[in-house]
């Protein structure tokens, strides 16, 4: 098998949650443009919409489907609906999240109840939802779970996602162990600070401009530069791999604090 062919999607059904904006549509254009067909799930349908239509633009295969991550009832019948359309779901990229800045003093019980239902609760309502989809079928898969660098390293006023993710590592860990036996594999990425919309206009100003200067490598991440990340654990290519995190930081979890 050539090198190209190991990353080849092709006929592969996948699932990826937080597809409206960000990572979750780059993540989704990606898969698709690799060969496989995407559910689209969010809670934004009509920016879901745009996004299957982008994507059938360049010959892809996409379909929006409403869910909200932390109700166990719409995951239910959003991955019911993705299986129905697509088939056997081989691929979940599990990237949905939220985030509150906040200082712990600030933060109230309302802010920590939405980040850790939609984080980690929703992450794992999503994982095993797929996972019991993929164990029925027997065809196994690739679980990847979208964690963040914060996992390992201390962030000011975000206690409550940091949190969330890094129990998202321990989360991937232990699926993967206990879901090996079906041929499900479970793996994470843990992304440093990556430029999307949301955050732009904040790492142009002179505090975001500091952070930058704080990375090794000198500059932002780009959503394409998780995509060989992306890729690896999505196809056969990480076929032995199962329980693993991969960071793409820029080496920013190594410098010094």
């Amino acid at each position: 098998m050539v090198a190209a062919e190991y990353f080849d999607l092709t006929g592969k059904a996948a699932i990826v949650t937080g597809a409206t904006s960000g990572l979750g549509r780059h993540f989704a254009i990606t898969l698709a443009r690799q060969g496989a067909k995407v559910a689209l799930m969010g809670r934004r349908v009509g920016l879901l919409r745009d996004l299957a239509r982008e994507i059938e633009g360049f010959d892809g295969r996409a379909i929006p489907i409403a869910a909200d991550v932390a109700r166990a009832d719409s995951v239910r019948q959003a991955i019911a609906a993705a299986e129905t359309e697509l088939g056997s779901i081989g691929i979940l990229v599990n990237n949905a999240g939220v985030a509150i800045v906040k200082s712990v003093l600030d933060m109230s019980e309302k802010d920590w109840d939405q980040i850790v239902d939609v984080n980690l609760r929703g992450a794992w309502l999503v994982a095993q939802e797929v996972a019991k989809h993929m164990a029925r079928l027997g065809h196994g898969g690739s679980i990847i779970n979208i964690a963040s660098i914060t996992a390992f390293r201390v962030a000011g006023q975000l206690s409550a996602y940091a949190a969330t993710k890094a129990a998202l590592v321990q989360l991937t860990n232990s699926m993967a162990l206990e879901l090996a036996r079906y041929k499900i594999r479970v793996n994470a990425i843990a992304p440093g600070y990556i430029e999307t919309d949301i955050n732009r206009e904040f790492f142009a100003s002179a505090a975001g401009q500091a952070m930058i200067k704080r990375v090794p490598q000198r500059r932002l991440g780009q959503p394409e530069d998780l995509d060989g990340a992306l890729l690896l654990l999505a196809s056969d290519a990480s076929s032995y791999m199962t329980g693993s995190t991969i960071v793409v930081d820029g080496g920013h979890l190594h410098s010094a604090l």
